[in-house]
């Protein structure tokens, strides 16, 4: 518990065997998560065996593979009905460090904030992690274009680590998403079409080999899925679309 708040860390886990281990320890050192739920999205190594024994976690498997999307849907599904008050996700292949688990939490518990991102551009963290400059360059567009079209200043839409609280996650209609990597500016977009405003922490990365990446064909699809999800926003907001 934190400040009475049930602390829940959900971890969408695909292939991620060889990193799943010490992220969960890092996650457990800090000392407020009451629950770790692992989702395996039918992983083809052995990662649901290696999340099975830990202790204060559970762990669902997909029978198929349901996409990142789908495994987040799973994810905050089983997170509220464990009675989580405060959800944070964590990859579980290491990328973003879990030591800013206690500062994500107190944003929220305090009041302050219902969502809350660790971005990988404040504090210009990206490239010395080892963020690729391709990406780099396609990140900072997509997000300039975005803030543009949906009338937000975050620095960044593309991170993985997310805390959010309940009250947000039972209002938002994940189901209605996609089940791929878009799914997450899906849901940053309709966070901010509720009126909910979203909040940043500078995040140190790393990026290695067993951290997890799409190829170039899906980050094209992704970034395409990423305009169009900002360009609906728009036109909803113009009321020529329902958003």
């Amino acid at each position: 518990m934190f400040q009475n708040k049930k602390i829940v860390v959900v971890m969408p886990a695909y292939n991620a065997a060889k990193t799943l281990l010490k992220t969960y320890e890092e996650v457990m050192a800090q000392g407020i998560v009451d629950l770790v739920i692992f989702v395996d999205d039918a992983s083809s190594d052995n990662t649901a065996q290696v999340a099975a024994d830990l202790p204060k976690t559970k762990l669902y498997v997909h029978k198929r593979n349901l996409g990142y999307g789908g495994n987040q849907k799973t994810c905050y599904r089983l997170a509220l009905e464990e009675g989580a008050d405060i959800v944070i996700m964590v990859h579980p292949d290491y990328q973003y460090t879990p030591k800013l688990i206690p500062a994500m939490a107190a944003m929220i518990s305090g009041g302050l904030y219902h969502c809350v991102l660790g971005s990988r551009i404040l504090g210009g963290y990206a490239l010395k992690g080892g963020m690729p400059v391709w990406k780099y360059i396609a990140n900072r567009f997509l997000t300039l274009a975005e803030n543009i079209l949906i009338g937000a200043k975050l620095s960044e839409y593309h991170t993985g680590y997310r805390a959010f609280s309940r009250e947000l996650l039972l209002r938002l209609p994940l189901e209605n998403n996609s089940d791929d990597f878009v799914f997450d500016n899906q849901m940053l977009t309709q966070i901010i079409w509720f009126g909910y405003t979203v909040a940043e922490v500078s995040c140190p990365t790393s990026y290695f080999a067993e951290a997890s990446s799409i190829n170039l064909t899906r980050s094209i699809q992704y970034g395409f899925g990423c305009l169009k999800t900002a360009l609906n926003y728009r036109l909803a907001k113009m009321k020529l679309y329902h958003f």
